[in-house]
């Protein structure tokens, strides 16, 4: 593993519990501390797969997954999960916020299972606000409205500062551009791209779509790091 690497894979192999036509296999594959990384592929191709296995949802059935320095596939399922939780922010296609809580009670919920996470932070509702304010969210809104009633683009950066509190070492971003037009693609990536250098955190973002390589550090595409046989699995 090279010294300066956020996240480094080698000979990963997984297969599907169950489905064993569903297997997805790895040589290497390294991000540099600090680099902005797109991984291409198309549905289908592998990378929510990639991505859990990756934060230790799922565990391979051989091979190293090191995150900061640390070999999540040895761990047991609960210091994955604590390790998942004090390392990696997560921004899902979804989002997934909890819909009748507030945007500032979303923010905050990943602190709640992350005390060194808690801790780097110091005045956590101070903080919050920090971030909502730079991702350019009304501050009337952040601590009284619910997290369902705002529209997509509020929501979005909603979930952009959820995942950056707290500065994890690893920023995990799943397609969080895929309903959002040309113009507004790029405004985005300026803001996360500014939020991830100001906490120092690395992104692996994957989408599907290509013209998005540019604004990369780095991009690879799923079919030159992988060998995938899809089964009933996603």
């Amino acid at each position: 593993m090279l010294s300066n690497s956020a996240l480094s894979l080698t000979h990963v192999d997984f297969t599907w519990p169950g489905h064993p036509s569903f297997r997805l296999r790895l040589a290497d594959f390294h991000v540099v501390r600090g680099q902005k990384v797109l991984l291409l592929g198309e549905s289908g191709s592998g990378k929510s797969t990639l991505l859990s296995l990756i934060g230790g949802i799922l565990v391979p059935d051989s091979g190293c997954i090191s995150v900061d320095g640390h070999d999540v596939v040895r761990l047991s399922a609960p210091a994955r999960d604590l390790f998942r939780a004090e390392h990696i922010g997560v921004i899902f296609q979804q989002f997934n916020l909890l819909p009748y809580a507030t945007p500032l009670d979303n923010i905050l919920l990943p602190l709640r299972f992350a005390p060194m996470r808690r801790q780097r932070v110091g005045d956590a509702k101070k903080e919050a606000l920090r971030l909502t304010h730079a991702l350019g969210l009304p501050q009337d809104l952040i601590a009284h409205q619910q997290a369902g009633s705002l529209s997509v683009g509020q929501q979005q950066r909603v979930a952009v500062a959820r995942a950056l509190i707290g500065k994890p070492s690893l920023i995990m971003a799943d397609e969080p551009t895929s309903a959002l037009d040309a113009g507004s693609q790029s405004a985005f990536l300026d803001l996360l791209f500014q939020q991830c250098d100001e906490a120092g955190s690395t992104l692996l973002m994957v989408s599907h779509d290509d013209r998005l390589a540019a604004r990369f550090d780095q991009t690879v595409s799923m079919a030159e790091i992988a060998e995938f046989e899809r089964g009933r699995a996603t």
